[in-house]
């Protein structure tokens, strides 16, 4: 990734979730991804005979945060077939790869959440008024992990 004095905008990236165990891979045009995060928990330890009156933080666990992927329905059932199987107990668990692209669409960097499986659906809010708004479907995911790649 460059270094620039300019951000990169946060409209432009790619969202491909990876096969699922000879299942087609689902790419499309996603309008949210969020939520993307990893938490280190330590744990406090001091020695009885330590000089100092304080504990060290020692680094133990760490988890990935749940992320959210929304997007326009666009008659492509494949996100819900991934739940649908999910809940049966036939488990998919696929990588999930978000890329950022600058302005001339070159790719930026990558969020790779690995052992990625669906936790929830949201479909649309249905309602009958001013005729604006888009039929949009949620997905929360969980992962085991999640990896940051500069390209």
């Amino acid at each position: 990734m460059a270094v620039r004095d300019n951000p990169y905008s946060a409209f432009n990236f790619l969202v491909k979730l990876g096969d699922g165990g000879g299942e087609d891979q689902i790419a499309g045009g996603f309008s949210d991804f969020s939520g993307a995060g990893n938490t280190i928990k330590y744990a406090e330890y001091r020695n009885g005979n330590d000089r100092q009156n304080h504990v060290r933080k020692v680094a133990n666990v760490n988890s990935t945060e749940d992320v959210t992927l929304k997007r326009g329905i666009v008659g492509d059932l494949r996100l819900f077939e991934w739940i649908r199987q999910t809940r049966a107990g036939n488990f998919q668990p696929r990588t999930v790869t978000v890329t950022l692209l600058d302005e001339a669409r070159n790719r930026v960097c990558e969020w790779v959440l690995q052992q990625a499986q669906p936790t929830k659906w949201v479909g649309p809010t249905l309602a009958a008024k001013g005729g604006t708004d888009l039929a949009m479907e949620e997905l929360h995911l969980v992962a085991e992990s999640i990896d940051f790649r500069s390209l």
